[in-house]
């Protein structure tokens, strides 16, 4: 198992165990909230029945006691209609809406109706009313869930909530760390490669000085080879020691660069495989050849080691006048990728080779994205047909309108 699926792995368990905990504080508060709901059930039923009887025993002291007792223990708020529907008294509900003076003459106390509505509605949507006889006249009571009810029904989910954020804001905080740390780690080790790269290339160029020299080779085709590949030892190191530090991004036509690239590259690639290469050949985009040509690199050994027997690799340069971006397709005819690895092609140490590291398209990414403010992404692909990369860059030209 690579790294990657490890990751996953762990960010998956972590996942359903938060989900899990959530679950339970659900379910845990919501027993509180249901044993709740049954206390102020019976506060209403007692409620109701006091205020039943209060008409007939109020003149008894203790009986007085205990209804005034009953009403400072209901936290409930309750409304009292008639049998018209008419709102003739209530308990607990806010008092700054309920009575409160005005400006107007003899100072009379005013109600407001329209919140005394909305809690009505809110009541008769909560809990079915309760039927009482008051002096022979008929009454029905409506209640609604307490302050406090209220605000342990929702406080699992706000609980979640928090959780959920501040669990966000760690990972993010760890994960930019992480990568920091990734960062100077990768950059050191490029920077340390190119150093001691740098003694064996030398070396090897005076030995091919030599050998030109005493043998009288300088027209001799394997020693042009062999500058070649010095030669592209020089752009491996050029490139390694630019990792981490901002690169130079000069005007390029976009077709010519490749092309280049390619007339290297299919002399050291099986006879099997056979490149194309299409579209605008006069596209320009700022780039920075030595880190751009490690790009396609990447992309075309990837498409190569993907093609198992024969095949095609092709190219295909297309410009977005509206956008003034410039797309370059790279269209293999190997073994494809599956949809729900488009992503994870991408990630450090994701391979699907034995021997493979799982750092070149990771790199790719980073060059393309951070380097040259592009954009990479596997555009289609489908399992045994092949494969298609896309790569977008910002279009060097400017291009004015015409107006007719």
């Amino acid at each position: 198992m690579n790294p990657y699926q490890k990751k996953r792995r762990w960010k998956f368990f972590l996942l359903i165990f938060a989900i899990l905990i959530g679950i339970a504080s659900v379910f845990y508060t919501d027993s509180f909230v249901k044993k709740m709901e049954r206390e102020e059930a019976v506060q209403f039923q007692l409620w109701v029945r006091i205020q039943e009887r209060s008409m007939f025993l109020m003149d008894n002291d203790n009986f007085a006691t205990i209804v005034e007792t009953v009403r400072k223990n209901t936290k409930v708020p309750v409304i009292m209609v008639d049998s018209t529907g008419i709102i003739s008294s209530f308990f607990g509900l806010d008092s700054t809406k309920t009575n409160y003076p005005t400006v107007d003459t003899d100072s009379k106390l005013v109600y407001d109706s329209l919140y005394f509505v909305r809690q009505l509605r809110i009541m008769k949507k909560q809990h079915p009313p309760l039927e009482m006889n008051v002096l022979g006249s008929k009454f029905k009571a409506y209640y609604k869930d307490s302050f406090i009810l209220t605000q342990l029904r929702y406080f699992p989910y706000i609980q979640m909530g928090v959780i959920f954020l501040f669990l966000l804001t760690a990972y993010a905080a760890f994960s930019s760390a992480r990568r920091d740390e990734q960062d100077h780690v990768w950059v050191g080790l490029a920077k340390e490669t190119a150093h001691q790269l740098g003694t064996p290339i030398s070396s090897l160029m005076a030995w091919v000085e030599l050998m030109k020299s005493k043998f009288d080779a300088e027209d001799d085709p394997l020693i042009a080879e062999m500058e070649n590949d010095i030669k592209r030892l020089e752009i491996i190191t050029d490139r390694f020691s630019k990792i981490g530090s901002k690169p130079i991004l000069e005007d390029h036509t976009v077709y010519i660069v490749i092309s280049d690239f390619i007339r290297y590259f299919k002399v050291r690639t099986s006879d099997k495989v056979r490149f194309f290469i299409n579209g605008d050949e006069q596209v320009r985009a700022m780039l920075n050849i030595p880190l751009f040509d490690w790009v396609i690199e990447n992309l075309l050994k990837n498409a190569a080691n993907a093609i198992e027997n024969e095949g095609t690799i092709t190219i295909n340069i297309i410009e977005n006048l509206a956008k003034e971006q410039v797309f370059i397709d790279i269209t293999d005819t190997g073994r494809g990728i599956p949809r729900s690895k488009f992503d994870a092609v991408f990630q450090p140490g994701y391979t699907t080779r034995k021997r493979g590291w799982g750092l070149g398209l990771s790199l790719t990414k980073r060059i393309v994205e951070n380097y040259h403010s592009g954009e990479i992404f596997v555009k289609d692909s489908e399992v045994g047909k092949g494969t298609t990369f896309r790569i977008i860059l910002k279009s060097s030209l400017r291009y004015e309108p015409t107006t007719a």
